[in-house]
């Protein structure tokens, strides 16, 4: 259950605290643009089984791998697209939270 909580609190409820906390002018566009992140999950579909409650996302997925992680820190650390970046990074954490309960189970 903390596992949940944890890994889906990660995707959802930490964009829209950010975005209320340090985007106060756009809440809404920014939120928006920070829960999209979501959408980097496609590449779950190339995986056979697709879903796999026991797998780490992190370096296994296409999208999900170190090369996309460091594209990800790279539009971080540019104004225009830091809110992309910053969307894709929080979502890779949620995913590296839940590989760390995975660890921890196993």
């Amino acid at each position: 259950m903390i596992r949940f909580i944890a890994h889906y609190g990660i995707h959802f409820i930490v964009p829209i605290i950010i975005s209320i906390y340090f985007y106060k002018e756009n809440k809404f566009w920014s939120a928006v643009i920070l829960l999209s992140a979501i959408v980097i999950d496609v590449d779950h579909l190339l995986a056979t089984p697709m879903f796999d409650p026991n797998r780490c996302s992190i370096n296994f997925h296409p999208l999900h791998t170190y090369w996309a992680i460091s594209i990800y820190t790279l539009l971080f650390t540019y104004k225009k697209t830091r809110i992309i970046g910053l969307a894709l990074l929080i979502h890779i954490l949620a995913d590296t939270v839940d590989c760390y309960f995975i660890r921890q189970t196993i």
